[in-house]
């Protein structure tokens, strides 16, 4: 998109470079900075312990549309693609009063395996840095994403 005062060049530049940060890329300023920044606008969300994660460990969960603003609006715990798109949302969308609201700390240490590889390496950096319990997880292999249903007709089991 070519710059114009509604969209200046430099506001995509530095989205651009917000995004390098989350999937690992490399900082632009050799001191460290900017991504010292992107990096503490995530551990100012984080609760001080994840016994304050006290979430629903059950049922259908809708997050307010300043966590989730598009695609899917209500999340089926029991369902494990939509709980994880949930968990991986709200680490990445969420200020803390949502975290503490929408996770569930059982849910959080059960699913971290899996979880830590589907959302940034800025998140999952400073949540193992802030919590020993899920960098302690963080060699334990993940789980085998759930088989898909194929259509309605035959066995429930998938």
């Amino acid at each position: 998109m070519p710059a114009t005062p509604q969209y200046p060049a430099s506001a995509s530049s530095h989205a651009g470079a917000a995004a390098n940060y989350g999937s690992g890329g490399t900082d632009l300023d050799s001191g460290g900075t900017d991504l010292e920044l992107y990096q503490e606008k995530f551990r100012r969300r984080l609760p001080d312990s994840l016994d304050e994660l006290r979430g629903p460990a059950e049922g259908i969960v809708e997050p307010p549309a300043t966590v989730v603003w598009s695609g899917l609006r209500a999340f089926d715990l029991a369902n494990e693609r939509q709980r994880m798109s949930l968990y991986r949302t709200v680490l990445a969308e969420g200020m803390r009063k949502d975290l503490c609201a929408l996770l569930n700390r059982d849910i959080l240490l059960r699913s971290w395996p899996t979880l830590r590889i589907l959302v940034s390496t800025t998140v999952r950096g400073v949540w193992e840095d802030r919590f020993p319990e899920l960098r302690a997880l963080a060699d334990v292999p993940p789980a085998r994403p759930p088989a898909r249903r194929r259509g309605t007709q035959g066995s429930a089991a998938a």
